[in-house]
Order: C-alpha cells, then structure tokens, then sequence
C-alpha cells in the first residue's frame, strides 16, 4: 500500500498468459425481491416506510469472462446500490474461495423501487435480507461460473437518443449518447449473453409507489432474452445526471421495450468474432478523500435524519467517519476492451472524457459498481450548483471525480504496458 495526492491504494493485478488463449464465457440469472414490508431505497420521502408489494420481480444476472486462469464477473443488479462494503468483501470472499475468480463487477441499476441495503437488522437481527442477498450473488456468479465454455465476443458502440441531462441549465449540457452492446456465442451460434451499458437514471415510476420494481431496465433486459435468448445484463453508466429520454415511449414498460428493440436490432447485425485474447488483466483500488459534511455534528445529523430516518443516517456516519472512502475496479481484454466501475453516481462528463482520453476500441464506465458513495459530480457541475453537486448528497471533496478519473487512465495505459512504474 501507498500514500499518493492524499488518496490511499490498494492494488490488486491479474495477469493472464502472454500468449493466445481461448475466451470462456458463462451466465445465469437470479431473483433477488427482499420480502414484502421492507423499506425502500431511493427516496427520501418514504423514510423507513416498508414495501407494499411487489410490482415487478427484482434480479441478478451475471456473466463470467475467462481468458486462462484469469477470470471477472459482470453482475447486472436490479438495486438501487451496490452491496456494502462489509457485503462486498463477504461475497468476494465466498467467490473465490468457490471459483478463483478475483475481479467482480457489481453494478446496480439505481432503480429507485428496491430495498435498503444500508441496514443488516431488516426483517430482524437473526435472518438479514442483506445476508440472503449476499448468498444469492455468490450462487448467480457461482452459477454462470459453472457454464463457462468457448466463447467469440462481438462488441459495438451505437449513438443513441434515449438519455438527457437532467442537471446541468447550460445549452452545451452533456449526454453520453453511446450505448455499447456485447454479444457471446457460444460454438454452435447459440447466445450466453448479452451486456447491455447504457446510462440513464430509472425514475419512472413514482416516488408514492411503495411496491418493488426493476424500472425500465428490467423490462429492456426481458425483450432481449425472449428474443434472442441468453441472458441479458444491463450495465449501468455514469447516470449520475442523465435521466430517460422516453420520446413518447412513456412509461418503464414502454420505454424498456424500446431500447430492448433497439438492442435486438443491433444485436442480430453483431458479427461475434473475436474467440481468443492474449490476456486478461484487472486492477482494484481504495481511494480516501476528505468529506464536505460532517454527519456527526449534531445540527447535520439532525438535518439528515430528519430528511431521511435516523438507523440510515448512522450507517452514513460510520461510512463516511474519516472521509469518503470509493472503490475502482479497473479491467482490459486483450489490450482492447476496457472496463472501469466506480462506487457512486458519477457525472456523465467523466465516463465521457476517460472514453476519449483511454482511446481504446471500446471502454465500459460503470456507476453504481462495488459499492455506493453517492454522488460524483464534476467541478463544473459543483461550480453551476443544483442536486446531485451539492454536499447534501454529494459530501465527497471537490475534483475527486476527476483525480479517479485520471487514476483510471493511468491504470488502462499501464495495463497496456504503455506506462511503466
């Protein structure tokens, strides 16, 4: 471990073979709906009012890439959040002591009709939901493990329209319009899975609504599997302030089958031809910067536990005792395809500006991924102020976005060998 700039490290590499070897890949899916009675994440004005019901079934999807002995995991969560901290090092733990896999992508949705994953007392002390979740995302990664076989991997970017800054009041406001599709077949044509990475918030249903649901992409990733079979993961993108762009599709039902339809179509003209990769690396990271709040002052705390419900507020106390605390996993596939997941809400600037800095053939910028530390916003977004940039859900210093970012890219060059230490 070291000390650079005032953010801690830790470092992990994967180093598959130089040499040629085939691509595995594998998938499966699992539910995940908590019971009903649980409280509701992503509002404020629910409090710690329990669920209602059900409207639609919560999943978890999974695929597992391997090149050699190397191998990572790509979740697709129906949640609001990525698990904890403590839940992340439970379930890698359990992952690779049962797979050897090192490297997890756990990426939310950040639908905002799933359950609160801050407490581990709910429905009581003995039997945790968050312990029953743990367990199902080790089985849907265990499971997908399990089905790995040969593999050819199609990848390409696509403009789209479906996504607008919700943020930002300038008339140059930014949108990430790419949306990449990845497509594996196995060797007789057949699909395993498809990775969906697009980045929009899922508010479409109303804050009152007190009933579980996977929003628009549970229902985009639905079209796709019962068109094309497999299984379908959606990755979320750096939506820290991009919501849908419906386009008349109003609606999660409307609006996920839309761009469930657009995915089809690029799908079935997706030429999957890439079967073997020299290498496989990944790198994690532990960064630590200073918090603008402090939860622990007894007028902030007042404020938060009054906006929100106080056992949600000590979690973020504890959370954020010291500073902010977020983590970045980075990968490469064979010097080409890029993965990069960050722990919180990031700004659609930043995932935009690391994809034309990295200039590889195709970069994947999740949010939401292994862990949750809210918002992300650039200095611009900071300087123009509006939710998202201000310190009421956004306490992490200002330009942290920018010095991960940077971190990102010195990671991808290094993983390429274009940069040596």
């Amino acid at each position: 471990m070291r000390i650079i700039a005032g953010s801690f490290f830790v470092i992990l590499t994967i180093v598959a073979s130089a040499s040629a070897e085939a691509i595995r890949a594998g998938a499966a899916h699992i539910d995940i709906t908590p019971p009903t009675g649980f409280p509701m994440w992503g509002y404020a004005a629910r409090r710690d009012l329990g669920s209602t019901g059900v409207r639609d079934r919560l999943h978890a999807r999974a695929c597992v890439l391997a090149v050699g002995n190397s191998k990572l995991a790509l979740v697709g969560l129906d949640l609001g959040r990525a698990p904890t901290r403590n839940s992340m090092a439970n379930i890698r733990k359990q992952v690779k002591d049962a797979t050897g896999i090192d490297t997890l992508f756990l990426v939310a949705s950040h639908t905002h009709h799933a359950p609160v994953l801050e407490l581990d007392d709910w429905p009581s002390k003995e039997k945790p939901y968050i312990r029953t979740l743990e367990e199902k995302l080790v089985q849907v990664i265990v499971t997908a493990h399990k089905e790995l076989r040969p593999a050819r991997l199609g990848v390409a970017s696509h403009e789209v329209s479906f996504n607008r800054n919700r943020h930002s009041k300038r008339a140059d406001k930014p949108v990430d319009r790419e949306m990449l599709i990845a497509r594996f077949d196995d060797a007789d044509g057949k699909t395993i899975a498809h990775l969906v990475h697009f980045a929009a918030h899922p508010t479409m249903l109303p804050a009152a609504l007190r009933e579980f649901s996977h929003d628009y992409p549970g229902f985009l990733t639905q079209h796709v599997e019962k068109e094309l079979g497999g299984v379908c993961v959606f990755l979320q993108g750096a939506a820290g302030d991009l919501s849908p762009n419906p386009q008349g599709e109003g609606g999660p039902e409307k609006f996920g089958a839309a761009v469930g339809k657009f995915v089809v179509e690029k799908s079935k003209k997706l030429k999957c031809e890439m079967a073997d990769a020299k290498n496989l690396h990944a790198r994690e990271r532990d960064f630590k910067f200073a918090s603008r709040i402090d939860i622990s002052n007894p007028l902030v705390y007042a404020a938060y536990a009054l906006a929100f419900f106080p056992k949600l507020v000590d979690f973020y106390e504890r959370e954020y005792k010291g500073g902010v605390r977020p983590h970045m996993t980075t990968a490469l596939l064979d010097g080409k395809i890029g993965f990069v997941g960050l722990s919180g809400e990031l700004f659609t600037s930043h995932a935009m500006q690391l994809k034309r800095r990295a200039r590889l053939e195709h970069l994947f910028v999740f949010g939401y991924c292994n862990d949750y530390h809210q918002y992300f916003p650039t200095i611009e977004a900071v300087a123009e102020g509006g939710y998202g940039a201000d310190t009421t859900v956004s306490p992490i210093e200002v330009g942290a976005g920018e010095r991960m970012m940077d971190q990102a890219l010195l990671d991808l060059l290094e993983l390429q060998g274009k940069i040596r230490k």
